[in-house]
């Protein structure tokens, strides 16, 4: 890439081509521009910029093409509520509004009506929060929609098959204060409610989720309250049907910090790429993780991966240090 990145996004466009926005470069106080990856000519281009420079925002697909970048922090560490539309025909960012709250670490969730629920996060003051909105492309606004059970940040949140969205674990608090949850819940964005679901086996936060071919939730890695020191090299599978969990086959690396780095591929595997050295593939019908070969090490944590439309699956930025995100690139091609 043109810039060394981390906790920024990276969002595949019907073009093929992916969007990658903002992110940190060393100190967070230094926010990266946008830039384009051409994956037909596996060439990186800068693009105009955004109209806000942030990281640890969400970005979202469209039914329309177009991208809503919303929230995340600005280079004074300050939550925004701004929101922008990034309209792939023109190469530019249009103002979207303002989100009900300013937040930040927060998941943004596609509904299949096309409409974009944003979960929880950070606000000022670093409140956490357990409030949930909806982003309507058709009006261009935000409202209120629900609540969860509890306040959560650095949790994880899906779409499950028959259109609810699986939240699970997360932390509130910092310090002291912290907290983090075994908990999860099913938000219904058709009532506005959310009902609890099973617990996990072990609480955790800034780990990942994927819905897998059979409809059930593979969640993986995370840590405990020591932070980097209580990274985990575990797995579980959430049943939505039968509203348990099971363990799953352990990693064959501890890895954390790797929200949305997990994708679904055609073969029904699972490329677990983020929150480590190695990328590695989970496979259901064997219950086993496999590392997978690369040329050099990745920069795992807060690293943002897409899948692109040839199914092949491109992880950019990241870090191994917080004082040094990686400008690199890798591809991963399952044949």
């Amino acid at each position: 890439m043109s810039s060394s990145r981390a906790a920024h996004t990276m969002t595949t466009l019907e073009d093929g081509s992916a969007l990658i926005v903002g992110g940190f470069i060393a100190d967070e106080k230094q926010i990266a521009g946008v830039e384009m990856f051409d994956a037909k000519r596996r060439l990186f281009r800068t693009v105009r910029n955004a109209i806000t420079p942030r990281h640890s925002h969400t970005a979202t697909l469209l039914p329309n093409g177009r991208v809503l970048i919303a929230g995340g922090y600005d280079a004074q560490a300050r939550r925004l509520d701004a929101a922008e539309i990034f309209d792939p025909a023109t190469s530019q960012f249009v103002p979207a509004g303002r989100m009900t709250v300013p937040r930040a670490d927060h998941t943004a969730v596609p509904l299949r009506d096309g409409r974009v629920a944003i979960i929880g996060g950070s606000s000022t003051g670093w409140t956490i929060l357990d409030s949930i909105e909806l982003y309507d492309p058709s009006t261009g606004e935000f409202t209120d929609l629900g609540r969860m059970n509890v306040p959560r940040m650095s949790n994880t949140s899906v779409l499950l098959r028959d259109g609810r969205i699986f939240i699970a674990a997360g932390r509130r608090g910092r310090g002291a204060t912290l907290e983090i949850y075994r908990t999860t819940e099913i938000f219904d964005p058709a009532t506005g409610r959310s009902t609890r679901a099973a617990d996990m086996h072990i609480a955790r936060h800034k780990h990942d989720a994927v819905v897998l071919a059979d409809g059930r939730v593979l969640i993986t890695g995370g840590s405990d309250e020591n932070d980097s020191h209580g990274r985990y090299d575990s797995a579980e599978i959430f049943d939505p049907v039968r509203n348990i969990f099971v363990p799953a086959a352990r990693m064959r690396m501890a890895r954390y910090k790797h929200r949305g780095s997990s994708k679904l591929l055609p073969n029904g595997k699972a490329l677990i790429a983020g929150g480590a050295a190695q990328a590695e593939l989970y496979d259901p019908a064997t219950d086993t993780f496999d590392l997978v070969a690369s040329a050099s090490q990745l920069h795992g944590h807060f690293s943002a991966v897409g899948l692109l439309p040839d199914h092949r699956v491109l992880i950019t930025g990241g870090y191994a240090r917080p004082d040094s995100p990686s400008s690199g690139a890798w591809i991963y091609d399952e044949l």
